[in-house]
């Protein structure tokens, strides 16, 4: 199921624009473009676990720091390692007989890794990840809203596509059922007609009988009720339904199929034809549908 959402925010020294969007898919197919903030990964993935269980899924953050965000930090370890080999270089000079000249706080800023430029990220990132992930589950909010605004639209067109179906099953049984004393006439007339020829009469009554299971379409018309059904009670629940419906329309293409195989006649062949039609329709949707 398609959909789209965005929210942008700021804080903790931060500017952010969260996107996230989706097309159809069978699966649930989660792609994540996130910057680098701890334990912002995990969290996001169970947030969206919990919301979204089919489709292809692109999920981006975009995170800059604010001008005002940025200031000098002193790093503790850095400075220790600067201050201890600043030891060992005078130490070294001392017995060589070099003097050297005092030493200066800023000889000492200016080195790698005593003086850092950092923000809320490197600080403390927690406050950060607690903002990030209230405008994630905003996001999220429009972004279910707008997916279950399609879902109802497609919920419309879904069930015109098996009320279509129930009528065409229907109407299959009516032919079916008027057909009935024709195929047993021409059954019988094939009988006797073989048993002029002198061929054993219970192997060729076996034989007809065969042919009259196999022209006979009531168990295949019984199931596509059952499954017209079925679908009609799986639109009914509030859950993720796509999986089972995607099953579902398997099943309907199966016994329609089986109809236009056995059917004998060019009007139950017509019917069976469009109940082809519609089900592949309705399977195309149904691979919308979470």
């Amino acid at each position: 199921m398609t959909g789209f959402a965005s929210i942008s925010g700021s804080g903790h020294g931060h500017d952010w624009l969260w996107e996230i969007r989706s097309v159809n898919g069978k699966g649930f197919d989660l792609r994540l473009r996130l910057p680098e903030v701890e334990g912002l990964e995990a969290a996001t993935r169970a947030a969206l676990s919990h919301r979204v269980s089919r489709g292809n899924i692109q999920l981006s953050l975009k995170l800059a720091r604010t001008s005002g965000g940025e200031r000098l930090r002193l790093s503790g370890a850095g400075l220790a390692a600067a201050l201890s080999a600043l030891r060992e270089v005078e130490e070294a000079a001392r017995l060589h007989g070099v003097s050297l000249a005092p030493s200066r706080a800023t000889d000492l800023l200016s080195l790698r890794g005593v003086l850092d430029l950092g923000g809320a990220e490197e600080a403390e990132q927690t406050p950060l990840r607690g903002a990030l992930l209230t405008d994630l589950d905003r996001l999220l909010v429009d972004f279910v809203a707008m997916r279950a605004a399609e879902g109802e639209q497609l919920g419309g067109i879904i069930v015109a596509q098996i009320d279509r179906i129930a009528d065409l099953t229907e109407r299959a049984a009516e032919v079916a059922e008027a057909r009935r004393p024709e195929v047993a006439a021409t059954l019988k007339a094939s009988l006797a007609r073989v048993l002029e020829t002198g061929v054993d009469a219970q192997r060729v009554a076996q034989e007809l009988a065969l042919l009259a299971v196999k022209a006979d379409v009531t168990e295949e018309i019984d199931r596509l009720r059952a499954h017209v059904t079925a679908a009609r009670a799986l639109l009914a629940e509030t859950g993720p339904i796509g999986r089972k419906f995607d099953f579902l329309t398997q099943e309907f293409v199966r016994e329609s199929n089986t109809l236009c195989s056995k059917s004998g006649s060019t009007a139950l062949t017509a019917i069976g034809l469009d109940l082809k039609h519609v089900i592949d329709q309705m399977r195309e949707q149904i691979q919308n549908v979470e």
